[in-house]
C-alpha cells in the first residue's frame, strides 16, 4: 500500500494528473489478466486482445 500512496504522492506534488488514467488502466489490464489465467472465462478475455 506504500506504493500506492508514493504515487498519489508523486500525482499530487507534480501535477501530473493525466498520468492518473493511463495508470489505471494498467492496473485494470493486469488484474484480468490474473484472474482471467486461471478461470473458466480465459477464452473470453482473451478474444478481447
Amino acid at each position: 500500500m506504500d506504493f500506492l500512496r508514493d504515487i498519489f504522492g508523486f500525482l499530487q506534488q507534480r501535477k501530473k494528473w493525466w498520468l492518473a488514467p493511463v495508470i489505471l488502466l494498467l492496473l485494470l489490464i493486469g488484474v484480468i489478466i490474473v484472474i482471467g489465467g486461471g478461470s473458466a472465462v480465459a477464452p473470453f478475455i482473451y478474444t478481447l486482445f
